[in-house]
């Protein structure tokens, strides 16, 4: 299936963290060919349904994603208005991802926004702009931590990632290209910390119906490459 690749074989990553001038915290991850520039932002204040909570003292974060005009083979039309049903089902995700290895309580009453910009796009964006927006947070953390805004580390001391798995032709793949994600008769992504903690499985069969033990089989596959990923990505960010 894959000329220049095993089965198993993830894409090369690389991550450039701080690469923005202006944000608290960012990072620039090439994946393959996916291309994602990440940033954090830190406002002292709360979105509105959380400013009158009793005993607030924590903050919040969301996440904001954009597949770029010309981040794919065709324009991609800019969201100006309304995101689409796909933007915000991946939005979602990467809030739940991030606000699930991050202690909240260390930033009282402020709103941590990380921006994922996707600007080429090749299979998996969602898995690089968890990776991307990760060592964001990494990089924001550690700006805070030696300027003595922060006394304790908040993030998850194992990390964040995501791989995407597939069946393809009846062969499992993991880390899928575009072109083998359109073929996939079975493709999920799995996010995990280091530790091999289960943040979230997402997807299933597009084709016939398979055995929970194919599924989780894949999903352990998917624990262990995302280790690998953390491995690698974590050397990048000291």
């Amino acid at each position: 299936m894959r000329k220049n690749r095993q089965a198993n074989e993830i894409r090369a990553i690389t991550v450039t963290p701080g690469y923005s001038k202006y944000a608290e915290g960012s990072a620039w991850v090439e994946w393959g060919h996916n291309k994602v520039l990440a940033t954090v932002s830190i406002d002292n204040s709360l979105p509105p349904h959380l400013r009158y909570r009793k005993n607030n003292s924590g903050g919040w974060l969301n996440a904001e994603y954009a597949l770029l005009p010309r981040s794919t083979h065709d324009r991609v039309v800019r969201e100006r208005l309304y995101s689409g049903g796909r933007t915000q089902e991946i939005q979602r995700l990467l809030g739940r991802a991030f606000r699930s290895i991050i202690n909240l309580d260390a930033f009282p009453n402020q709103t941590l926004t990380i921006d994922v910009d996707v600007i080429q796009a090749d299979g998996g964006t969602r898995c690089a702009g968890i990776v991307a927006g990760y060592a964001a947070l990494f990089n924001a953390v550690n700006k805070l931590i030696h300027k003595g805004k922060l006394d304790e580390w908040p993030l998850e001391e194992s990390g964040i990632a995501a791989i995407s798995l597939g069946i393809v032709n009846g062969e499992t793949l993991i880390d899928l290209e575009y072109n083998e994600d359109m073929q996939a008769s079975l493709d999920i992504n799995v996010v995990a910390t280091g530790e091999g903690k289960i943040i979230e499985v997402q997807g299933g069969s597009e084709k016939n119906p398979v055995s929970a033990e194919v599924y989780v089989k894949l999903i352990a596959q998917g624990i262990t490459a995302t280790q690998q990923i953390l491995e690698n990505v974590k050397k990048q960010l000291s």
